[in-house]
């Protein structure tokens, strides 16, 4: 079993930035192919960005291509989201994914694992 845990949301205004960490952990913890996915209120759990594994490529949806940055540092097991020059349009509840394919897909209901979520704020 692996568990997720999101921690790094907030309140932030406009063209600010935020780091969201998501730790795994559990018998099987090890590097994942992961994913983070937002949910904005009314509207279905998207996809945001994602990293390979192995080979830590990486992928964005394109509404935050050049503003989100996904990375990883594995001997902390931790998977991290920058973002940067954040509108009011970014904010949601953010969750990051595990799944077992070794190239995170956008569609979520090939991930397998998911953490509980952590809200983001942007304010105008």
């Amino acid at each position: 079993q692996v568990q997720l845990s999101e921690s790094g949301g907030g309140l932030v205004q406009a063209g600010g930035s935020l780091r969201l960490s998501c730790v795994t952990s559990g018998r099987t913890a090890g590097p994942h192919p992961m994913g983070w996915f937002r949910r904005v209120e009314g509207k279905e759990r998207e996809f945001v960005s994602g990293i390979a594994w192995p080979g830590d490529s990486t992928y964005y949806a394109d509404f935050v291509k050049g503003r989100f940055t996904i990375s990883r540092d594995n001997a902390k097991n931790t998977v991290y989201l920058q973002m940067d020059s954040l509108k009011p349009e970014d904010t949601a509840v953010y969750y990051c994914a595990g799944t077992t394919l070794r190239v995170p897909p956008p569609d979520r209901f090939q991930y397998r694992y998911w953490g509980q979520g952590t809200q983001v704020t942007v304010s105008s």
